[in-house]
């Protein structure tokens, strides 16, 4: 089966993880790919951060799902939170129809935060997020360790963390 990885990367942590998956595969990878260049290929992975509820470039794919039918297709968002299933859900939600999730597997990949690494928009948008936080009489651990991580960056990749992603592809 030929399969492709695409992926749009802010910070890094989603090039990693498409790295790793394509090396597992022995496939091919490309970062800000279009429709033009995925659709030679039987299986297509694609890949981008969470942001703020919103999967960076995955419209690559949703927009173009009837050019892609037949394919095997595979998404990957990237974040720094923990993933947990009610936090997961909703977005998944958002992104896919009940449908689509039956046909197509996606999959979350716990990044980091490196606020160094991010674009001035985002900056921006993480310091409203970092005084949101900052005025909270009982923060959770979760947003502790957000707050930390302004001052230190978090890494939480882990190549482990592709098993599923590599097993739905290879079934």
């Amino acid at each position: 089966m030929k399969t492709i990885v695409v992926y749009k990367s802010k910070s890094g942590y989603t090039r990693r993880y498409a790295q790793w998956i394509a090396e597992e595969l022995n496939c091919d990878i490309k970062e800000n790919a279009e429709l033009s260049d995925i659709l030679g290929y039987d299986a297509v992975i694609y890949g981008g951060g969470m942001y703020t509820g919103g999967f960076n470039g995955v419209k690559l794919i949703t927009k173009n799902l009837d050019k892609l039918s037949g394919k095997k297709i595979a998404l990957f968002a990237v974040g720094s939170n923990p993933g947990r299933e009610h936090e997961m859900k909703p977005f998944w939600d958002k992104v896919l129809t009940a449908e689509q999730q039956g046909s197509i597997g996606h999959f979350y990949l716990r990044g980091g935060f490196d606020f160094s690494k991010l674009t001035k928009g985002d900056k921006i948008l993480m310091k409203m997020l970092k005084i949101r936080l900052q005025k909270l009489k009982d923060p959770t651990e979760d947003e502790k360790g957000m707050l930390a991580a302004y001052d230190v960056p978090v890494d939480f990749s882990d190549k482990a963390n592709i098993k599923e992603l590599i097993q739905f592809i290879r079934n």
